[in-house]
C-alpha cells in the first residue's frame, strides 16, 4: 500500500526580509484583556491592514509573532513589546499607525522601530510599576514602604498551579517609593492634597521597580510583602499600571528604553 505524502496547508511560507518590534499598551477597561484575547485581536488587525506577514513553516503555518513578558490579565500597562517578521519591506511608523487604527481604543501601537540589534528579551531586565492604594493615607504606605525596604528577605505566598509556592519579594525590589500627590502624572489626586478627585478619599501611590527574576515577582507579591511586614492592607483592590520595562539603571532605580540600540543601530538619514 502506497501512503499519500501530507503537504503543508496552503502554498510555502514566504521568507522573512524585515523584522519589526512594536510598543503597544493596555488601558481603562482593556487591562482586563487576556493575553490570549489581545493575539486574536492583533492578528485580525494584520488582516485588516494588510501587512504582509512572514509565516512558519510546517503544516499549519502561522504569522510569525514574538511576544515578551506580557502584563497578567488585569494590570494597565504603557510599555507592553512584540516583534513581527514580514515578507517585504514596510515604513515602521506607517505600519505602527495602520496597526494603530485597526485595534480598539486603549490597545494602543505608540512605538515601532526596526529590529537592527539581537537579544531583546534580555535587555528587558526590569519593570517599573505605579500602584495606586485607594483609602491608604500617604503616611501609613511611607511607614510600610520604610519597614519592607529594612528587611534583607521577605518571603510571600502565591498560589500556582502545582500548588503554593514561597520566595523573596523583598531580593527584586529594585525601587520603592511614594509618588507626591500630583494631577499631571496620572494620579487623580487633588493639587496640593493627597485626596482622590473621584471619590474623596485618602490615596496613596507608589513607585516600584522590581527586577525580572525566576520567579517572577509582580506587584501584588510586593504588597504581600508590605502586609506580612506592616500590616498594609488597603480595603479595596490596588490599580496597577506598568510604566516601563528595559535595561535597569541599578545606581538611579530607573529603567531605560529597551528600543533605544534598534535605533542607534539605524542608518542616518
Amino acid at each position: 500500500m502506497t501512503l499519500a505524502r501530507r503537504t503543508p496547508d496552503g502554498p510555502p511560507p514566504a521568507p522573512t526580509v524585515q523584522r519589526i518590534r512594536l510598543r503597544y499598551t493596555k488601558r481603562g477597561r482593556l487591562r482586563f484583556t487576556s493575553h490570549r484575547d489581545f493575539q486574536r485581536a492583533f492578528e485580525r488587525a494584520l488582516r485588516r491592514s494588510a501587512v504582509p506577514m512572514a509565516y512558519s513553516a510546517g503544516f499549519t503555518p502561522h504569522p510569525k509573532v514574538s511576544y515578551a513578558n506580557a502584563a497578567p490579565t488585569g494590570v494597565a500597562s504603557e510599555a507592553e513589546y512584540l516583534e513581527i517578521g514580514l515578507a517585504a519591506l514596510r515604513d515602521p511608523e506607517q505600519l505602527r499607525a495602520q496597526l494603530d487604527e485597526s485595534l480598539p481604543t486603549g490597545l494602543d501601537v505608540i512605538d515601532a522601530v526596526e529590529v537592527r540589534t539581537p537579544n531583546f528579551v534580555e535587555r528587558l531586565e526590569a519593570s517599573e510599576w505605579l500602584v495606586r492604594l485607594d483609602g491608604v493615607e500617604p503616611d501609613e504606605a511611607a511607614q510600610a514602604v520604610g519597614k519592607f525596604l529594612a528587611e534583607e528577605r521577605v518571603e510571600v505566598e502565591r498560589r500556582t498551579k502545582n500548588g503554593v509556592r514561597v520566595f523573596d519579594a523583598r531580593g527584586a525590589v529594585a525601587a520603592l517609593g511614594l509618588v507626591e500627590p500630583q494631577v499631571d502624572g496620572g494620579t487623580d489626586t487633588a493639587p496640593g492634597t493627597d485626596r482622590d478627585v473621584r471619590t474623596g478619599r485618602p490615596c496613596a501611590i507608589l513607585r516600584l521597580v522590581v527586577r525580572h527574576a525566576t520567579p517572577a515577582v509582580r506587584p501584588d507579591d510586593v504588597l504581600s510583602g508590605l502586609r506580612a511586614t506592616a500590616d498594609l492592607a488597603p480595603p479595596v483592590p490596588a490599580e496597577v499600571t506598568r510604566l516601563a520595562q528595559g535595561p535597569l539603571d541599578e545606581e538611579s532605580g530607573t529603567v531605560t528604553d529597551p528600543l533605544a540600540l534598534d535605533r542607534a543601530a539605524a542608518p542616518a538619514g
